[in-house]
């Protein structure tokens, strides 16, 4: 299944760049890289980037990731996936721009369930 990662625009050219990263401050101060459900994007993009601009949404294939992806109980209740290792370039199915719109990040056609 795809999970969704939010990267601010120098996020996504040094993963791009590098060819790997450790994530966001928030990856690398809680010892792993977050991600989101389809289900689960929209509030995060809400909770953690309202109103920031310039934001990317990075598709990966969860089970490429093997064992170093593990789902675990966070907001509310519900099990987000856990990176355990650094992000590469090479987990990235796609990546598409994160427009904000009236206020609100638009996501691309089909990814919110």
């Amino acid at each position: 299944m795809l999970i969704f990662k939010i990267f601010r625009s120098d996020e996504w050219a040094a993963l791009r760049t590098e060819g790997h990263s450790v994530g966001a401050p928030v990856d690398v101060a809680d010892g792993y890289v977050h991600f989101s459900t389809a289900g689960q994007a929209a509030e995060t993009a809400t909770k953690h980037f309202s109103g920031k601009e310039g934001l990317f949404l990075l598709a990966c294939e969860s089970d490429q990731m093997g064992d170093d992806l593990k789902w675990e109980v966070s907001r509310g209740g519900a099990e987000f996936p856990h990176l355990y290792r650094e992000l590469r370039l090479t987990d990235v199915t796609w990546a598409q721009p994160l427009p904000l719109v009236n206020g609100k990040h638009e996501f691309p056609a089909g990814v919110l369930l």
